[in-house]
């Protein structure tokens, strides 16, 4: 696995923030007392000695340490950043794009890739290392996150919610077809939001006007399984290309269920 990972990575163009990651560690290493500059040493040697089995398990483990490290330099593209936080807030959606936080959504776009894809997901490391050395790559993660807070936003919402949202859409149609009735099957196989009597409207109400209660975990394997990794990109690319790409007023969203209003279903 040691020497895949190596290769691997001079693919993806990593040596220079490679070289930058030896020297650091050499600068830091001068600064260590002799006893724990020994103990250094004597581990990295062991992990070059040891079977390949051993080595994948040392290895697999310092990928994901050196990985969290190098999430801090993607946090560095500040201009992308303070983009998508200003377009969820357009949302009422209040994220803090923080280390760990990026790195949740960074493993999670990892893993969403490479079932869309129909493949075991890569290594994480070389999968942060392409990130940072591809434009294309991290605007499609920013993408991602837009449009996966989104879509978690309307798994989130009641049927009637649902409603008073498409018919604010320019293309009804299209938006219905596209995310909401994905996610309105997604309740109903899920048990989320069931259905009873949907012909007689006073027992309509019941679980029309229902607020989903659903886990984080659960939002994201909704997510997941109800979406390709495309879909959510190109939701989030489209809200940040077009400022009316997806209309939204919450007051009139989130306002009051007894409002009057007829409960059509959209399913």
């Amino acid at each position: 696995m040691l020497t895949t990972t190596s290769n691997s990575l001079e693919e993806t163009q990593g040596i220079g923030v490679l070289e930058k990651i030896t020297l650091a560690v050499k600068k830091w290493a001068k600064t260590l007392p002799t006893d724990q500059r020994k103990h250094i040493m004597s581990l990295c040697y062991l992990i070059c000695a040891t079977s390949p089995e051993i080595q994948a398990e040392l290895t697999g483990f310092l990928d994901d340490y050196v990985a969290d490290s190098l999430v801090e330099q993607i946090l560095q593209d500040r201009i992308r950043l303070q983009l998508v936080t200003k377009y969820l807030r357009e949302f009422c959606i209040e994220k803090e794009l923080d280390p760990l936080v990026l790195n949740s959504y960074i493993e999670q776009f990892c893993i969403h890739s490479a079932q869309t894809l129909q493949k075991e997901p890569e290594l994480y490391l070389e999968f942060v290392l392409r990130l940072i050395h591809s434009p294309e790559e991290r605007h499609d993660l920013f993408n991602y996150i837009l449009g996966y807070e989104v879509i978690k936003m309307m798994f989130q919402m009641s049927w009637l919610q649902h409603e008073r949202l498409y018919q604010l859409q320019k293309n009804q149609e299209r938006f219905i077809r596209s995310y909401i009735k994905p996610i309105q099957h997604a309740h109903r196989i899920n048990g989320i939001v069931v259905p009873k009597n949907e012909t007689v409207f006073f027992a309509k109400r019941d679980y029309y006007i229902k607020q989903p209660q659903i886990s984080e975990k659960k939002l994201i394997e909704l997510v997941l399984s109800t979406f390709d990794h495309k879909i959510v990109i190109n939701l989030g690319f489209s809200i940040s290309c077009t400022l009316d790409f997806l209309a939204f007023d919450y007051d009139y969203i989130y306002g009051n269920e007894e409002a009057d209003c007829i409960f059509y279903a959209t399913v």
